[in-house]
């Protein structure tokens, strides 16, 4: 019997030192959510998002870590499928009990994941240009707001290229929609007629575009100098680019600039027909700095392909990363709320050869640059601002966000707060 019970205690007590070591282990490392898109229609972008974190990663613990502590990245695959997006950003902080995560691309991904970051109070990292109309506590918007992409791509056709007529053309989900909302009211207060604007939408991964392409080569027929604002997302650009080029549109006729087209999206495209149309985005990997030109060879040898590009997204993912180290190591902590107070001024060097700055917003600074498609798939920038661009969280061209400001600094700390009221409507998402 005693023997028994000896063997009963020493099993006990190997059990509880496992379990102790498994939590010094797992107390050991700072986890990384990674909620990006592996497989479905979005793929196309996010993957590259998925890499380029693991590289980041993996050279901030070549540099010791955070804290004392390594860096584990914890990736998940939410397939292009918008409610996926919250099921697995509550999985990340739940169940992996992740610090922080990077992620989402559409903007009906990042409106899934919001009730889930305010909920468990954890910290989102959110890379891709996307429509405003948001101040969310628990999110950083490290992508474009409208002011830094869609209004200047608009000022640019028509100051540069003496565009009268306009066709918005999106995927049928939010981003497109309160975009296009933004520039028609935009256009129209610049003295554009309503009729001198055409908006189209189509679902995602649409792929039939020869219908639509001939109605907007009609539309541009009236001898007015007509543009194509494009806000289609993901693989749906492929076939629609090689619609334009078999319709025979040229960048001279009618040019297009997108919004969600870059160096990626390129790769897969004959480009020799788009020469000439453009891109509006804050990074090109054209980009002659030194920031740029090591950022590029970093991510060549991670990823072992020396044909693989890089492009805005990765970038915003590069400085968010690099604005949370910072603020985790101002703070001490990987805590929330910790992280949340301390970012606010943080500032990092971009890779265009300037520094961004964290907002009270929860937006960046950030430089506007246009981009002509070359033949081989890259971006010479023809247009770009003097300095950097503070981010609006709130549009000056609706007429219900034009009063409305962000600042989440005590003792405001309201993401939509009316500067006529005095009043703080909430969360602000």
């Amino acid at each position: 019997m005693k023997t028994y019970f000896r063997g009963a205690a020493a099993a006990i007590a190997l059990t509880a030192a496992a379990m102790t070591a498994s939590v010094a282990q797992a107390a050991d490392t700072i986890k990384v959510g990674i909620l990006h898109s592996l497989s479905g229609t979005m793929a196309i972008s996010e993957t590259t998002l998925k890499d380029v974190m693991l590289m980041l990663i993996e050279e901030q613990n070549k540099k010791g870590g955070l804290l004392g502590k390594k860096l584990e990245a914890v990736v998940v695959d939410p397939a292009s499928n918008w409610p996926l997006f919250a099921e697995k950003a509550r999985e990340l902080i739940e169940v992996k009990k992740v610090d922080v995560v990077f992620g989402c691309w559409t903007s009906v991904s990042r409106k899934s994941v919001l009730p889930v970051f305010e909920e468990l109070n954890s910290v989102l990292f959110y890379p891709v240009q996307y429509e405003g109309e948001e101040s969310q506590k628990n999110v950083f918007y490290t992508g474009a707001a409208p002011n830094q992409q869609a209004i200047p791509a608009v000022d640019y056709l028509a100051k540069q290229e003496g565009v009268k007529r306009w066709v918005l053309a999106g995927t049928d989900y939010v981003y497109p929609r309160t975009t296009n909302k933004i520039l028609e009211t935009y256009l129209k207060a610049k003295g554009v007629a309503a009729s001198d604007i055409m908006i189209n939408y189509t679902p995602f991964g649409h792929s039939d575009w020869q219908t639509i392409v001939a109605d907007i080569k009609k539309f541009g027929s009236a001898g007015k100098k007509t543009a194509v604002v494009s806000t289609i997302n993901g693989d749906a650009n492929v076939p629609f680019y090689k619609e334009l080029a078999n319709q025979g549109i040229k960048a001279e006729d009618i040019p297009v600039v997108a919004f969600s087209v870059g160096e990626e999206e390129l790769a897969g495209l004959d480009t020799a027909p788009l020469v000439g149309h453009l891109a509006a985005w804050n990074y090109f990997m054209s980009a002659s700095t030194p920031e740029n030109a090591a950022f590029i060879k970093q991510w060549k040898t991670f990823i072992k392909n020396p044909k693989r590009v890089t492009n805005d997204p990765m970038e915003a993912h590069y400085i968010g990363f690099n604005m949370w180290v910072k603020a985790v190591e101002i703070a001490g902590t990987t805590a929330p709320d910790a992280v949340i107070d301390s970012i606010v001024g943080v500032t990092v060097p971009n890779l265009t050869g300037g520094v961004s700055a964290m907002m009270p917003n929860h937006h960046i600074t950030k430089p506007v640059l246009i981009g002509e498609i070359q033949a081989n798939g890259q971006f010479e920038t023809v247009s770009s601002t003097p300095g950097l661009v503070p981010g609006d969280a709130w549009s000056d061209f609706l007429p219900g966000s034009k009063d409305l400001i962000a600042d989440w600094r005590k003792p405001l700390a309201c993401g939509n707060f009316n500067v006529k009221t005095g009043k703080c409507g909430g969360q602000g998402s």
